[in-house]
């Protein structure tokens, strides 16, 4: 039986039928009503013919495209909406080593990466040898880098390191990349805290032509290679949208800056050859800094860590421990809480007039005199500047002088264990690096925390901490034992600290 022929709507019947009816319609009305219902059949017909969805799309699509002229990778609607925050699977990292210092620097990209988790790969400037093989899961995947002769020869570039460095950006590109926002490259002795990146990332639109990464806290650096430069190894982070404009014209920029011998300093020329500039986070850290830098971290700025570089550089962060040691050891506090680590919280006893500085998950000062936060926030020069024949001023923060003053020296404790307990808190503890070896403080009444051997911090495991102001905190002494508690709290309004 063959289909049955489909009827014209009863509607459009009966406006036919009102057509005959001259008495109503003159013919200018007549010509008017048929173009309509022939336009209005065209349409039905020409929507009908497409795959489902596909009609909304060729109406919804910019003037002077159809929709199959758009990238397969345009965002959606739905990745940049409310209902779908960037998370970690945003993000790719693109990670750049050699096979000779491998061996040496895999345990600080394994104390962060999280297989099957993380994306990226790590760029090797050769294929590994066989010691290095069969390659572990728990390292990134890796790639070789490509063979940039003729560029090189073309660009005449006088750093063929530096060349490759950038183009790792454009092999990274070249990766599978579906629902990447953002292109994060760093070093492999670059330690990153994910959860802080994905934070301070969410803040900015991955749609639009974003630059983020970090100043070196060297004024000699800044100075050399441009306080504009977001500095590599601290890693610095490209919406999707620059990363794509950017690898497009990436070789002929290369060719323009042939003469510049800065990784970092090439890609910031390139990018602001595209009428972008950098936008600076505090908690990317080159760390062009040497010797011990717990008097930097102790007092860290008032924002999220999100990477330490130059771990092969300074003194173990925690002097009880190499320095692959102490990457792991940090990370035990960074995989419970990120939005706390570092952030510093400040609080007194006021009977015994001790002030007490908390950088959770990595140190504890006591100082035997109420010191206000104004000058507790400037950290302990216990580190040197990054050139040894600097002339001064050496560092982009403020900084003050150690002193062996009873009233001013702090008693140093370091991170040594956390636990989660069943009321919803989470316990860090600290422990004495050594004796202080001075006398009490004779100006605020000869309160010696000599005896203090360990200081427990309880915070909160349902809320994190939160941007623009520090927490607050209550000191607890615990009577007949060693042990003072901290317990963190939200500042109530207009608490001076102080």
């Amino acid at each position: 039986m063959p289909p049955a022929t489909p009827t014209m709507p009863t509607a459009i019947q009966k406006t036919l039928g009102l057509l005959s009816d001259k008495s109503i319609w003159s013919p200018l009305c007549k010509t008017l009503v048929v173009s309509g219902l022939i336009l209005y059949l065209a349409s039905i017909f020409l929507l009908n013919d497409q795959p489902s969805g596909q009609a909304f799309e060729f109406f919804s699509a910019p003037l002077g495209y159809t929709w199959n002229s758009f990238p397969k990778r345009n965002l959606t609607t739905a990745d940049h909406s409310p209902d779908h925050p960037t998370d970690l699977g945003h993000l790719m990292f693109g990670l750049l080593g050699s096979v000779k210092t491998w061996r040496q620097r895999k345990s600080y990209i394994e104390s962060w990466w999280r297989p099957n988790v993380t994306r990226g790969y790590l760029y090797l400037d050769r294929a590994p040898a066989e010691d290095l093989l069969p390659w572990p899961p728990s390292s990134p995947p890796f790639r070789v880098s490509d063979d940039n002769t003729k560029l090189l020869q073309e660009s005449k570039h006088v750093s063929p390191l530096m060349v490759r460095m950038n183009h790792a950006i454009l092999e990274l590109f070249r990766e599978e990349h579906e629902g990447v926002r953002w292109i994060v490259m760093g070093d492999d002795d670059s330690i990153f805290f994910v959860d802080n990146i994905v934070r301070v990332l969410s803040k900015y639109d991955h749609t639009k032509y974003i630059y983020v990464g970090g100043h070196s806290e060297s004024i000699m650096s800044s100075f050399r290679f441009s306080f504009d430069t977001g500095f590599g190894g601290a890693g610095f982070a490209l919406s999707y949208p620059l990363a794509a404009a950017l690898v497009t014209d990436l070789e002929n920029c290369l060719k323009r800056y042939w003469y510049l011998t800065s990784a970092d300093q090439i890609l910031m020329t390139c990018v602001a050859d595209l009428g972008v500039s950098l936008t600076a986070e505090k908690g990317f850290h080159q760390v062009d800094l040497l010797g011990d830098i717990s008097g930097f971290l102790s007092a860290h700025p008032q924002s999220p860590l999100m990477s330490l570089h130059h771990f092969d550089h300074i003194e173990p962060i925690f002097p009880s421990k190499n320095r692959f040691e102490s990457a792991d050891h940090l990370m035990k506090a960074a995989n419970i809480d990120q939005s706390r680590l570092l952030q510093q919280t400040i609080c007194y006893q006021k009977q015994s007039n001790w002030s007490f500085s908390i950088a959770w998950g990595y140190s504890a000062y006591i100082f035997e005199k109420v010191l206000p936060r104004s000058i507790l926030k400037r950290p302990l020069e216990t580190f040197r500047p990054w050139k040894r024949n600097a002339r001064p001023p050496y560092f982009l923060f403020d900084t003050r002088w150690p002193s062996n003053d009873p009233c001013e020296a702090p008693h140093v404790f370091f991170f040594e264990s956390i636990e989660k307990t069943i009321g919803n808190e989470i316990v860090t503890s600290y422990v004495r690096a050594s004796p202080r070896n001075l006398s009490a403080c004779s100006f605020t009444g000869n309160h010696s925390a000599d005896h203090i051997s360990k200081i427990q911090v309880f915070t909160s495991a349902m809320k994190p901490i939160e941007s623009g102001r520090s927490e607050c905190c209550d000191v607890v002494p615990v009577d007949g034992l060693n042990i003072t508690e901290v317990k963190f709290r939200t500042c109530v309004e207009d608490e001076i600290i102080a």
